[in-house]
């Protein structure tokens, strides 16, 4: 690939616009003419179309006439319904496009090392969360999901507290295939008031309950996990202390702090460090090595018990450690 190829922004954003007009989910239902499509998604005809014939030029889209288009492999995973919820992660009026346009700050980030989310938006992505940034976190989690339910020895604890657990897809699985497992989830309002419809609709409301809270605050103490899943890697070496202390005086001397992250292993290093520039642009975050992690961890009071990868396109790892 050209270093002309790979500097394009032209395809990037054809495609995010596409994603965000739900154009494969149109086509998908039928319409394949330009125009129809531009009036259904409520877009100008004359750019649409030249938006379209640009894409099908890339392989994105086909043009199977003049001014008619269908759908590649490459098109159907933009359509709403595919499981890799990729449309969701283009989609310029959600919580993905907003992550994106953060990139526009990259040269301010380089030069400063601060996060450039707040410079595109005014304010940090904290501040800036809403019920599409958590439905595209509930997604992006639960592929790890079902290999997370299998690698630990969850059937010898009793209780988990899920810190920063979102709207609680990684409790709802443990919970659901460990039946005496009880679970308190602890997030910002918006992802805990979704986290606890979410136990309701799974009919796990009794044994599973959601709190709002900040987890730079101390958390509820006794239990015997407190679980971190991709928490720690979006914030900075002093915060991300801070918040394994927080988990290590609440676990005390008999619980368990369980950090799930893509550590910074050597393998993959093409979605490692561009994942590790992702979480500097957008938080100020990184990604670690397990000896990074595991000095924050002793910062905090930490020792580790164990290690052990997650099957998975990905290098994710379980760290498991005690006081």
């Amino acid at each position: 690939m050209s270093l002309m190829d790979q500097s394009d922004l032209v395809t990037p954003w054809a495609i995010r616009v596409a994603a965000t007009l739900r154009i494969a989910d149109l086509i998908a239902d039928g319409v394949d003419d330009a125009h129809e499509l531009a009036r259904k998604a409520g877009a100008n005809a004359d750019a649409l179309h030249r938006l379209l014939r640009y894409l099908a030029c890339r392989g994105v889209f086909t043009e199977t006439a003049p001014g008619r288009f269908g759908l590649t492999d490459s098109a159907r995973l933009l359509c709403s319904d595919h499981p890799l919820a990729m449309r969701d992660w283009f989609d310029l009026d959600g919580a993905g496009g907003r992550m994106d346009r953060a990139f526009g700050a990259l040269l301010e980030v380089v030069r400063t090392g601060e996060p450039g989310y707040p410079v595109v938006h005014g304010r940090s992505l904290w501040d800036d969360t809403d019920a599409s940034y958590n439905e595209l976190m509930s997604k992006h989690t639960r592929f790890t999901v079902p290999t997370l339910t299998d690698a630990y020895a969850w059937d010898r604890v009793r209780s988990v507290v899920d810190v920063g657990g979102g709207s609680g897809a990684v409790l709802s699985a443990l919970a659901s295939a460990y039946p005496r497992l009880t679970g308190t989830l602890v997030d910002l309002p918006d992802a805990a008031e979704a986290a606890a419809r979410a136990f309701e609709r799974a009919g796990l409301g009794e044994r599973c309950t959601a709190r709002a809270g900040d987890f730079f605050e101390p958390l509820p103490a006794g239990a015997g996990a407190y679980l971190l899943t991709w928490v720690l890697h979006d914030w900075p070496d002093a915060d991300a202390a801070r918040i394994l202390r927080r988990c290590a005086e609440a676990a005390g001397s008999h619980g368990r702090v369980l950090v799930v992250e893509n550590l910074d292993s050597g393998v993959r290093p093409e979605i490692t460090t561009a994942m590790d520039l992702r979480l500097l642009v957008l938080f100020g975050g990184r990604e670690r090595t397990s000896e990074q992690l595991d000095e924050l961890a002793s910062a905090a009071g930490l020792r580790r018990l164990s290690a052990r990868t997650l099957p998975g396109p990905t290098p994710v790892w379980l760290m498991e450690y005690t006081r």
